[in-house]
């Protein structure tokens, strides 16, 4: 599920403007997202403090419930642009989000108070639940001086077109498949480029140089050791 799930958010997130508004046309540019996908170097695993009591888990299991990926994309667009893959079970909260952190200005216009250094914008995109769009952005205070604080502007489609308006996500795949409509559905040389990605990484977990295993505490984000500087 994390390889079939993210990697298709990442490849969404990284591609193209497809040329044409058609099935293979969007599928042309997510694989070529994946083909210029660097080999995956660097993961985080972890397992939330417990899992070994749950009922019918091995009480030596080292199977994870938390993983982390950093992802280079080599193409001109995003060289140098670390992605960040996670998913886990036990966290703060049930969600699936893709979070975009804007780059810093090489130069600032204004002088900042010493010490004050500008938050990093975001523009999230929630794709379940309460679906929706937020960007949070550095905004001046009143008065003299120059204090930016950070602001949101947000959008809920539950608030602007009324609950339960989105389909539900096998309804809407149903529904292509019945009118041959392909967009959604990975093609095979998708899936075969996305498991050339993770297989090296779960091979590299079995072997004696494997990242330990990370233990973190059920309801957090994850182990300290996934937390990436903003």
């Amino acid at each position: 599920m994390f390889q079939a799930h993210l990697v298709q958010l990442l490849t969404l997130t990284a591609m193209e403007p497809p040329a044409i508004v058609e099935a293979n046309a969007l599928r042309d540019e997510k694989v070529k997202v994946l083909r210029a996908v660097c080999p995956i170097t660097h993961s985080v695993r972890g397992q939330y403090r417990g899992y070994r009591e749950e009922p019918g888990v091995d009480p030596n299991s080292r199977t994870p419930t938390y993983a982390l990926l950093k992802v280079w994309v080599d193409n001109w667009r995003w060289r140098d642009v670390p992605f960040y893959l996670r998913s886990g079970k036990r966290l703060g909260q049930k969600v699936t989000e893709i979070t975009v952190q804007f780059r810093h200005v090489p130069h600032l216009m204004f002088p900042l108070p010493p010490g004050r250094e500008l938050t990093p914008n975001l523009l999230s995109l929630r794709l379940q639940p309460d679906e929706g769009t937020t960007l949070r952005f550095e905004a001046k205070e009143p008065g003299a001086g120059m204090r930016p604080r950070s602001a949101e502007m947000g959008f809920r489609y539950a608030e602007a077109f009324g609950p339960h308006i989105l389909p539900d996500a096998y309804e809407r795949l149903l529904l292509d498949a019945m009118q041959g409509d392909a967009a959604l559905f990975a093609r095979s040389d998708e899936i075969e480029l996305s498991w050339s990605l993770m297989d090296p990484v779960l091979a590299h977990w079995q072997e004696p140089s494997a990242p330990p295993l990370r233990i973190y505490e059920p309801g957090s984000w994850g182990p300290d050791e996934a937390e990436v500087d903003q």
